[in-house]
């Protein structure tokens, strides 16, 4: 596993991050933020749920920390970075907004085409998950049982003296167990992949689940961003052609795994067109 070392911005050609629920009181903004000032990217995918509208709706807590990321991607975007938001079920609201906000585009989709020819779907997952879909009420029952599990499992291993790793290791193993049910009823991984090769795609990059994978699924690359809440993680596509999922720990810059390039092509223009998805077609609501 390597490391990123020093505080020089690393610049990339493309970062892919979702799931890092502003609103939510467990959210790691401050490590997310953290992470932001390692790299300079030409380009970067927000993967859906960026924005908790489910918390906010309930209890609006708007924190001035939040701002701070929002500003950070404007900067980005003075900087010279694309940015490209394919809104996910906690912020559906944006989904009504599918055009230019001025600094960013926001999509259902993305085709993503990587330095090596590959082409990737981005999309945040929600509307290929059949629970989500069919069961809307169970999801926000589980989404309402994981804060709770959150606050349970943070004051246990503090009286525990686990520490916060503990807290999210906990967590996270509980979470784990859910989620494997949950793939298993919903098949979200084989839609999603079913959904790439109808665009023509080579994999999928998604988020939703808060699990991070980055794995060869027959002839196509499965690569799931996970999240902000418990794992801190990223996917990330360097000037090299070489693509791997990070993982931010206590401000060190982690990589997990690698995906070497087929090849390495001449694209100026990585962000292909926007799609609306082709799961299930729910209304956003307010």
């Amino acid at each position: 596993m390597g490391t990123h070392q020093g505080r020089e911005r690393i610049r990339v050609r493309t970062l892919f991050v979702s799931d890092l629920h502003l609103g939510f009181r467990h959210a790691r903004v401050q490590e997310f933020l953290g992470f932001l000032e390692h790299f300079q990217p030409a380009h970067l995918y927000l993967v859906g749920d960026i924005i908790d509208g489910w918390k906010l709706r309930r209890s609006f807590r708007w924190e001035p920390l939040f701002n701070e990321v929002l500003s950070r991607l404007y900067e980005l975007h003075e900087e010279g970075t694309c940015l490209f938001y394919a809104p996910g079920n906690h912020d559906e609201f944006l989904r009504r907004f599918r055009w230019d906000f001025g600094f960013v585009r926001v999509a259902d989709e993305f085709v993503y085409e990587a330095g090596d020819g590959r082409r990737y779907l981005v999309t945040h997952g929600d509307r290929y998950d059949r629970v989500e879909c069919g069961a809307r009420w169970l999801s926000v029952v589980a989404s309402i049982g994981y804060d709770s599990l959150l606050s349970v499992s943070r004051h246990v291993c503090r009286w525990r003296g686990g520490g916060l790793r503990g807290h999210y290791a906990f967590s996270a193993a509980v979470k784990q167990r859910v989620k494997q049910v949950v793939r298993y009823i919903s098949d979200f991984e084989q839609r999603l992949m079913a959904a790439a090769a109808t665009r023509r795609c080579d994999g999928v990059i998604c988020g939703h689940v808060h699990t991070p994978q980055l794995r060869w699924d027959g002839p196509q690359v499965y690569v799931n961003l996970g999240d902000w809440v418990e794992n801190c993680t990223a996917f990330v596509e360097y000037e090299t052609g070489e693509c791997a999922l990070l993982r931010c720990v206590e401000g060190e810059i982690l990589v997990e795994q690698m995906l070497a390039p087929t090849r390495v092509v001449a694209c100026t223009s990585p962000h292909a067109e926007p799609h609306s998805a082709a799961g299930c077609q729910r209304r956003a609501t307010a």
